[in-house]
C-alpha cells in the first residue's frame, strides 16, 4: 500500500469570505451569526478598517450577541477593555495609540493571549509580529456612509472552522 491509500481526503474550508453590509442592522446580524460559532470562544480576530470604517461598532453587536450586559467601552485610551459573556471572557484591543510593537510586550499582553477566551484586536498591526497570528483577519471598507463591503481572511485551521460556518446557511 502506498502512502496515498494513507492519507485523510483533504477536505476544503472557506479561507476567505466577502460580505457586503447595507446598514448597520447588516452589521448586527452578522455579529450574531459569528457570535454563534462553536469555535468562537478562543478565537483571535484582528480588525482592519480605517477610522469609522465599523470596527467598534461590530465589536459592540458582537459584545451584545455573546451576552455581555452593561456599558460596552471603547478601548482606544485604555487599549484594552475585558468583558465576561456567560462562560466566555473577552478582551476587546485597541492598538491605535501604539507607536512602537515592543508596547505589546511591556503591557503584558502576551500572557493574555495566551489564555483562553475570545480576544478582537483593532490596529493589530501596530501590534507588529509581537501579536500571535491571528485566526481570522477581518477587513471593514466603507463604501459610503452606510455601506460596507467586508472579507474576513483565515489564517488557521480555527479561522478556516469558523468561516465555514459562516458561509453555510
Amino acid at each position: 500500500m502506498t502512502a496515498a491509500h494513507h492519507q485523510h481526503p483533504i477536505v476544503e474550508t472557506p479561507r476567505r469570505l466577502s460580505l457586503r453590509w447595507q446598514d448597520e442592522d447588516d452589521t448586527a446580524r452578522f455579529a450574531a451569526r459569528l457570535a454563534a460559532q462553536p469555535g468562537l470562544a478562543n478565537a483571535f480576530i484582528a480588525l482592519h478598517g480605517d477610522l469609522g470604517a465599523g470596527k467598534t461598532t461590530l465589536v459592540r453587536h458582537l459584545l451584545r450577541a455573546l451576552g455581555v450586559a452593561g456599558r460596552i467601552k471603547s478601548p482606544t485610551y485604555a487599549v484594552v477593555e475585558p468583558h465576561q459573556a456567560p462562560g466566555l471572557s473577552i478582551w476587546h484591543f485597541d492598538f491605535y495609540r501604539f507607536h512602537d510593537p515592543r508596547e505589546w510586550e511591556d503591557a503584558g499582553f502576551r500572557d493574555i493571549f495566551a489564555s483562553p477566551g475570545l480576544k478582537l484586536a483593532e490596529w493589530p498591526d501596530n501590534a507588529g509580529s509581537l501579536a500571535p497570528p491571528a485566526d481570522i483577519a477581518l477587513y471593514i471598507e466603507a463604501e459610503d456612509d452606510l455601506t460596507r463591503h467586508v472579507t474576513l481572511q483565515a489564517h488557521t485551521p480555527l479561522g478556516s472552522a469558523i468561516l465555514q460556518g459562516l458561509d453555510t446557511p
